[in-house]
């Protein structure tokens, strides 16, 4: 798998975008300084750890990548579909603006979003030099996030969807992702009859595919060089923080992109 490993800690790239001139990773939680349960990479900041641990592991996370903390851009992520456009990084001590998507053209800049269990979107377009990061859960996934994403950066940056790569990074897999028919009927409401490729009925429960639902959605919006991690959060709990495995009390890993 293509994992790579700096200082202790380890993260995940999109092969489609090795050799592209950007820096772009999905941090494993390894390599951190958090105490149980945050063992130990830890980037969430309202979990319960203490703000100097997340402070801490989210430098050695900039380091291992080669940017500067003064360089981050995040988002206080709240499962809508607003996507922002920054022209320069965050004030750290500034509050954060309410999104889950992110796009940038400025290589001062290094985006940032935190996941545990929903799906990580990476975007890039190299021919634009436009990058782009997404938090996707059930939520922001039937509200197509990810396309409103693309389209952002083709209204914004004149992108065309065919030059986009996406990677659809390590997240809750199909065959942990147990939901209720009340999800059910908001997947079938969007996405039709192809609902019914998403959705897995075993023993009267119901299973749900984010990796394939957001495919969907991406190639809906034009975008046709999507890689898929196949790296399931909850399989692993001991390389990825999981929400639903840990019962809710776990930390979050972090995701970024920077243009070169």
């Amino acid at each position: 798998m293509p994992f790579v490993s700096s200082n202790g800690l380890e993260y995940f790239q999109f092969d489609s975008m090795s050799s592209c001139a950007i820096v772009h990773g999905v941090f494993t939680r390894k390599g951190g300084i958090s105490p149980e349960p945050f063992t130990s990479l830890n980037l969430g900041g309202t979990n319960g750890d203490l703000r100097n641990n997340v402070i801490e592991n989210r430098k050695r996370m900039f380091d291992a990548v080669g940017r500067q903390v003064t360089s981050l851009f995040d988002v206080w992520q709240v499962h809508g579909a607003e996507v922002l456009v920054p022209t320069q990084p965050r004030v750290l001590n500034e509050p954060h603006l309410r999104a889950d998507g992110i796009i940038t053209d400025k290589p001062t800049i290094t985006l940032l979003m935190r996941f545990a269990d929903c799906v990580p979107i990476v975007l890039y377009d190299p021919v634009k030099h436009i990058a782009g990061l997404v938090h996707a859960g059930w939520q922001g996934t039937v509200k197509r996030i990810a396309a409103v994403a693309v389209e952002k950066m083709v209204n914004e940056f004149s992108c065309k969807p065919l030059d986009i790569l996406a990677g659809i990074g390590p997240s809750i897999g199909p065959d942990h992702y147990e939901v209720q028919k009340d999800v059910v009927n908001r997947f079938s409401a969007v996405f039709g009859k192809t609902a019914e490729e998403l959705i897995v009925e075993r023993q009267g429960r119901l299973w749900l595919d984010l990796w394939q639902a957001n495919r969907m959605v991406l190639q809906d919006a034009g975008v046709e060089e999507i890689e898929i991690a196949n790296e399931c959060t909850a399989c692993n709990p001991d390389r990825w923080y999981s929400h639903r495995m840990e019962n809710g009390i776990t930390g979050r890993f972090g995701a970024v992109i920077g243009l070169k």
